[in-house]
């Protein structure tokens, strides 16, 4: 009897832990297979992230790119968010995904700012937009990229330059990018044009623009010189204090009133006003 005894109590024991093997404490093997199941579903589910999920580059940030010299960024970085802005940046953006041809390319758009630092503008000479012929526009007004023959306006400024300037020698090409790198702002009012269309960007907002920038050169420089060609470029004078400023009014040097732009001495009045500002004159000379 006691052997029986003592044997049952055994079974009885083993039993016990038996079922406590089976039925862990804390539910332990529960939580680690609902662990185990959460990782496969999040393997399953898990995003990878990939350029398509990226944010879209906005309209003006994708223009804006292109105006990369500091002074001008800082001086001018208001425009950008204004809605004028927003609506010439979206208009060029879908002028581009129609497979419109713009003048001048997209990088050389903000060229004259990118040549000619905000402090160190000492000239702005004013055209009214780009030229549209194929490879003539390069974003500085009045000027062609080297191997572009010089339109008939620029043929007529080179005729001024001749009598006006003392050395000066008519160049073989059309680029100005020399004036600009002595600070002399080339600055369309307009700052791109479809191709053989002129005009064709007059009325999307540029002016609103430009018209900041001559602002912005009104209020935070010094001793500018304005060089104002025709009547379209006349109107610009509203916004220059001519206390601070000297602003030169002439004809347009076209064809159709270079009679009138012959004999002006614009250059060689800007390099005596300059003087007078304690400035450095302008090298005209191209060659």
């Amino acid at each position: 009897l006691f052997v029986e005894a003592s044997n049952k109590k055994q079974r009885k024991i083993y039993s016990y832990f038996k079922t406590a093997e089976q039925q862990p404490k804390n539910g332990s093997i529960e939580v680690a297979k609902s662990e185990q199941d959460a990782s496969t579903t999040n393997e399953k589910t898990k995003v990878v992230p990939a350029l398509m999920t990226q944010p879209k580059i906005s309209a003006v940030s994708n223009l804006t790119r292109y105006l990369t010299e500091k002074s001008w960024r800082i001086e001018i970085s208001a425009e950008f968010s204004k809605p004028y802005f927003r609506e010439i940046s979206n208009f060029l953006e879908k002028e581009y995904q129609d497979g419109k041809t713009i003048y001048p390319p997209k990088n050389l758009i903000f060229n004259a700012f990118n040549l000619a630092p905000m402090p160190q503008v000492k000239v702005v000479i004013l055209g009214q937009d780009p030229y549209h012929g194929a490879g003539q526009a390069h974003g500085l007004s009045f000027s062609v990229p080297v191997g572009i023959e010089p339109p008939p306006s620029l043929k007529n400024i080179y005729t001024e330059l001749t009598n006006d300037i003392p050395g000066f020698e008519r160049p073989s090409h059309g680029c100005l990018t020399s004036w600009a790198q002595q600070g002399v702002l080339l600055l369309n009012a307009t700052l791109t044009v479809q191709a053989h269309l002129a005009n064709s960007h007059a009325n999307i907002g540029w002016q609103n623009f430009t018209d900041a920038v001559i602002h912005a050169l009104n209020d935070s420089c010094y001793g500018v010189v304005f060089l104002l060609w025709g009547a379209f470029a006349h109107k610009k004078e509203k916004l220059v204090n001519r206390k601070k400023h000297v602003v030169i009014k002439t004809a347009h040097p076209s064809p159709l009133s270079a009679t009138k732009f012959f004999g002006c001495r614009c250059f060689s009045r800007t390099n005596e006003a300059l003087v007078r500002f304690g400035k450095e004159p302008i090298d005209w000379r191209l060659n």
